[in-house]
């Protein structure tokens, strides 16, 4: 195989997130600061949860880029440059900019870090490629809108040094690379400044002009349209195409995702990735295990996006604004301590007697049952309905620092 193997890039909303991603498999993860980049509704990293991050992920071999991918208008130009300044002596691995007049704050403030360009500078033919490279990017985050095709033809056409990033895994957008107004008309919030509502998952009626009032459903089920819905992009069954297309980056879509999500995603195409780095034959064999991984996460029905072609109405719009939800997260274990109790942050109530899963990034997946609960002054309690409460976790199986735990399949 002539190819490098790419980099599993995921997304991390917060510290814990990042920490998770990063024990479950990624080789880089990508973060966002208090301002500038396109998830105002995500927690978001303070400059000490920065620092904290990237030594995290720095001492295990991890890179991590900061996003600053708005469409900045005059007003942001002053802060921008000031977060430059500050990411200076933070010292993250790249940038992520979609912003002509970002970039060259960038060059000229933090020229020492890389940048790369954002997916919502719309990049779809080799020339714009060429045209970011000149200016001193690295790497550019290829639309979602083109097919394996382009993207081959795009790579033969620029230098080797010159990386291409695209996303694999996780929600679309309706519009062209997430250049949208809808939120912006309906809320007053802006997509292209972090702030989307995303009004296109939400439900529509028709009204007549003439006729004020007298709403009319456009049907495509007895529960109402959803036009504007997309499928959700899982590309795990497609590896070797994306390899062969020339991907350097394999990105997972998410930063407003849970930590289950982050070790799930993350654990699926770590496998995948390297099985068929392996051999393609152990990469065939395991093809239903990354495609059952994936889906115990929250996600809407899988597709394949533009990867193939033009996506039709079966294949891209999805008949509901619903999530599938099969497993539900409880926490993450911070510490182990010496008579053998997992230390976690709560994130959904579950008893004494449950029978819950242990999320091992080597690929196991373990039952547990709960044996006994206790609060910080050693209380025993039958169950843990306080949400962030820190709890001391008896099990019957094998848990260790960084292991994930989550309920066995369920639907809601």
């Amino acid at each position: 195989m002539n190819r490098k193997k790419p980099e599993l890039l995921m997304p991390a909303g917060s510290l814990e997130v990042l920490k998770t991603a990063v024990r479950y498999g990624a080789d880089a993860v990508y973060i966002g600061g208090e301002m500038y980049g396109l998830r105002a509704k995500a927690r978001n990293f303070s400059p000490e949860d920065m620092r904290e991050g990237i030594r995290f992920a720095h001492e295990r071999g991890v890179k991590v880029y900061v996003t600053a991918n708005i469409t900045a208008h005059n007003r942001d130009l002053p802060g921008i440059a000031q977060y430059f300044r500050e990411l200076k002596e933070i010292g993250p691995d790249a940038l992520i900019i979609s912003d002509p007049g970002v970039f060259d704050l960038a060059r000229e403030i933090v020229p020492e870090i890389d940048v790369h360009i954002s997916t919502q500078a719309n990049n779809v033919n080799a020339a714009a490629c060429l045209f970011w490279h000149r200016l001193g990017a690295k790497r550019v985050v290829t639309a979602r809108e083109l097919t394996l095709e382009e993207i081959a033809q795009i790579r033969e056409r620029i230098p080797d040094e010159l990386e291409l990033e695209a996303f694999v895994h996780g929600a679309m957008c309706i519009s062209y690379s997430g250049r949208c107004l809808l939120s912006n008309y309906f809320t007053g919030r802006d997509a292209n400044l972090g702030a989307c509502t995303h009004p296109c998952r939400w439900k529509y009626y028709l009204m007549e002009e003439s006729r004020p009032g007298e709403y009319l459903p456009v049907f495509e089920n007895d529960r109402g349209t959803f036009i504007f819905n997309s499928r959700d992009l899982c590309m795990v069954s497609h590896i070797p195409e994306l390899i062969r297309a020339g991907i350097d980056s394999f990105k997972i879509e998410g930063r407003m995702k849970t930590a289950l999500y982050a070790a799930t995603t993350a654990r699926a195409y770590r496998l995948a990735i390297d099985d068929y780095f392996e051999s393609e034959e152990k990469y065939r064999f395991r093809l239903a295990f990354y495609q059952e991984e994936v889906s115990k996460c929250t996600n809407r029905t899988f597709s394949t996006g533009f990867y193939f072609g033009r996506p039709d109405e079966k294949s891209q719009i999805y008949d509901s604004s619903t999530y599938v939800k099969e497993y539900t997260y409880y926490g993450t274990a911070e510490e182990i301590t010496a008579s053998g109790l997992a230390v976690l942050t709560q994130k959904n109530k579950f008893s004494v007697g449950e029978t819950l899963e242990i999320m091992k990034p080597d690929g196991r997946n373990l039952s547990a049952g709960v044996l006994a609960i206790y609060d910080e002054e050693g209380n025993a309690m039958e169950s843990c309905p306080h949400a962030k409460q820190r709890i001391f976790v008896g099990l019957d199986a094998e848990i260790e620092e960084g292991d994930v735990i989550r309920s066995l399949p369920q639907s809601v």
